[in-house]
């Protein structure tokens, strides 16, 4: 989990890196420039980023996948592949599957099939 939320952090600290140079510095009424607060580009952006964009697409993209037919190479490729390998020692990394999960309980979402 801690590897998760690190690379989380950093994708963050590189979109308000990324922000800061779209949007630039602002002038204060004294004539002197400063860089904009992380709650003034949370404004401009209204507040949405990218870590929250993944998510949605990443659940969009498991609703499209649930609805294809049983018969489609990418459908059966996702629910049924089995590694060939035994992976490393240790606690095995988050699969898309758990990422979907985990998706799911933030959002509080229980029947999601019959939503889609």
């Amino acid at each position: 989990m801690g590897i998760e939320r690190n690379r989380k952090k950093q994708v963050n600290v590189f979109e308000r890196k990324v922000l800061r140079k779209i949007f630039g510095t602002t002038k204060e009424r004294d004539g002197t420039w400063r860089i904009k607060t992380n709650d003034e580009l949370d404004e401009l952006i209204r507040h949405k980023n990218i870590i929250n964009h993944i998510k949605a697409q990443r659940l969009s993209w498991c609703g499209h996948l649930h609805r294809m037919p049983e018969e489609r190479m990418v459908k059966r490729k996702v629910y049924k592949w089995k590694p060939m390998s035994i992976g490393p020692q240790g606690r095995p990394e988050n699969r898309w599957e758990d990422d979907i999960r985990n998706d799911m309980k933030k959002l509080k979402i229980k029947n999601w099939i019959i939503c889609i």
